[in-house]
């Protein structure tokens, strides 16, 4: 997801159990891979493998050029994303627009494959362009006869947007057509829903999206549920503290300090969301000019809910994000 799936988040994901994790989009068009935003996106120094990173655009050449370019760079995986609903990327013919135009998503779809024949080349994608046009299962085929090696379907169309609810009927179409791993995506906010979109859909993996933001302990509970049919005891107040706290030192390092506080914002509204009076906490935060003061603020509000002065050691040291009791 753009904005938020880093390199910090990334690593925090699947520390916390993620199976694996994708890149932010990275533009086709050749003219930014010199661009400082470009080159961190594709910045995976100590992140654990496979690494794969998500292209996006609308010309063939210059789709088939990126991908060469991030296997050139360490990508050990590339994803096209054909799902984004976003405005500026639709209007430029990219992401879930292509859906209107089988023959170029053939053509998108051969040249990338072609371009990095060793390494494997995922999709991912929507029902369709709009609920009259629900054409996953010919984008399926056309990836199939392409050469993709697995298919991520979010189940709603471009024009839903993330309105409504997710279509799971259709991915269980797809999938009972389909040769190549689907994954399911949409709406996939707890271990429950897990479950049940498995079951329904009989789709080989889930992707999970905005659901993950705040949370990233939720693979880890969804891992537990699967295996178990048991709840994992959610992470107590202490616990979230060390998460964002190692979150933020993350985002410092990767970023700088301007750029990391500003991004950090967000992270911390997203950690903080429900608690107790949040929202004037919120509005507190987003005017904190710095790191000290940023990191001072989150430390003083957790102290706060705890009902507590202080206590020690809110790092995170065992395997699934959580703090060791």
């Amino acid at each position: 997801m753009a904005g938020l799936t880093d390199r910090p988040f990334r690593q925090l994901c699947k520390k916390m159990g993620a199976g694996l994790a994708v890149s932010e989009m990275v533009t086709s068009n050749s003219l930014l891979y010199g661009s400082a935003k470009t080159r961190r996106r594709a910045e995976h120094a100590g992140e654990e493998m496979p690494i794969c990173v998500q292209i996006a655009g609308s010309d063939p050449k210059m789709m088939a050029d990126a991908a060469r370019y991030n296997v050139e760079n360490g990508a050990q995986i590339i994803d096209i994303n054909m799902g984004c609903p976003a405005r500026k990327v639709c209007n430029v013919m990219a992401g879930s627009a292509l859906l209107k135009d089988e023959i170029l998503v053939g053509r998108i779809l051969e040249s990338v494959v072609k371009a990095v024949p060793a390494t494997p080349v995922t999709l991912k994608t929507r029902t369709g362009w709009d609920k009259s046009s629900r054409n996953a299962p010919n984008i399926l085929k056309i990836a199939e006869l392409s050469g993709i090696r697995a298919l991520t379907l979010h189940g709603r169309t471009r024009a839903c947007g993330y309105a409504g609810d997710a279509e799971y009927e259709t991915i269980a179409a797809v999938k009972a057509m389909a040769h190549i791993p689907v994954i399911a995506n949409g709406d996939i906010t707890s271990p429950e829903k897990a479950k049940y979109v498995l079951d329904t859909t009989k789709a080989d993996a889930i992707m999970i999206g905005r659901a993950a933001r705040g949370q990233p302990w939720l693979f880890s509970e969804i891992e537990h549920y699967l295996k178990t049919g048991i709840r994992k005891k959610p992470p107590e107040l202490r616990e979230i503290h060390g998460i964002l706290l190692e979150h933020l030192d993350s985002l410092y390092s990767f970023y700088g300090i301007e750029a990391g506080v500003r991004i950090a914002r967000k992270h911390i509204s997203w950690y903080t969301r429900g608690l107790a009076g949040s929202a004037a906490f919120r509005q507190w935060i987003n005017r904190l000019p710095d790191t000290a003061s940023q990191r001072d603020a989150v430390n003083d509000y957790f102290f706060m809910l705890s009902g507590r002065a202080t206590y020690p050691d809110c790092s995170i040291n065992d395997n699934d994000g959580r703090k060791a009791a």
